[in-house]
């Protein structure tokens, strides 16, 4: 149920506006009560209501100044109800963004149709407000994700002539390894140790291509301190092996 604040000075007509329809089959709970401007204050400080009404049959002017205070302390719907029809009162609800104005007389179902819009609104604006939290935690995420990922791809470019494991790298950045594991090949559409191995592959195509240096050297290099382990490596990638695409590189 929404709740329904009434600001109305007049007993009679606070009893008259309880009576007038069945709030709560239109989703609706008329809790509380405002006698003055000072107490409808107070209560939508204190209180979350989702819809005030402000009778405005004795407030007149003094409805509008109510409707101007709440409006510098809350967006809620406001609904003017009651009194005279009035065209510069009507334009002053306007510029306020109250939700309805009816005059008298007040029909019961005139009020239930405007009942019925207020609550579709709060819950067609609630529904907007969990997808753009949704969408904002989504895009923190996927930031957060890209962050973490690229701080690995940096230290593997960066240490990649030393031992390096995904245990070591999470323990730096003070991630659960299986996690980062899990993040990282949803990011890149691999897993770590084949990005591994892509990098040091990759590198020593480089050195082969571009230095003089020995075999040996480039495969201490790229993070292998076992030469026969490198060689194995490198044939299982390129399918030749590192003398042979050095040798075709020329």
């Amino acid at each position: 149920m929404y709740k329904i604040m009434l600001v109305d000075p007049n007993q009679y007509s606070r009893e008259k506006m309880k009576k007038m329809l069945d709030y709560k089959q239109c989703g609706f709970d008329l809790q509380d009560y405002a006698e003055s401007q000072g107490s409808a204050l107070d209560l939508v400080k204190k209180q979350p209501y989702e819809l005030i009404i402000i009778n405005m049959t004795q407030l007149n002017q003094e409805g509008l100044q109510v409707c101007e205070n709440i409006r510098k302390e809350s967006s809620i719907p406001i609904i003017l109800i009651g009194g005279s029809k009035n065209f510069q009162l009507a334009r002053k609800a306007l510029s306020l963004r109250v939700s309805d104005y009816l005059p008298d007389p007040v029909e019961p179902d005139e009020f239930k149709t405007c009942l019925f819009t207020i609550k579709q609104d709060i819950e067609d604006y609630a529904i907007t407000h969990r997808k753009s939290k949704l969408a904002k935690r989504t895009i923190h995420s996927n930031k957060s994700t890209t962050n973490i990922i690229e701080k690995v791809k940096t230290y593997v470019e960066e240490e990649i002539s030393e031992n390096i494991t995904l245990k070591k790298i999470s323990d730096i950045l003070n991630y659960n390894c299986s996690y980062l594991g899990q993040k990282f090949k949803f990011q890149e559409k691999m897993t770590f140790n084949e990005y591994l191995l892509q990098q040091r592959m990759e590198k020593a195509k480089l050195l082969l291509d571009n230095t003089n240096m020995k075999i040996y050297e480039i495969a201490n290099e790229v993070g292998y301190s076992e030469l026969d382990w490198f060689y194995k490596k490198f044939k299982a990638y390129t399918g030749v092996s590192a003398s042979e695409y050095r040798k075709l590189s020329v």
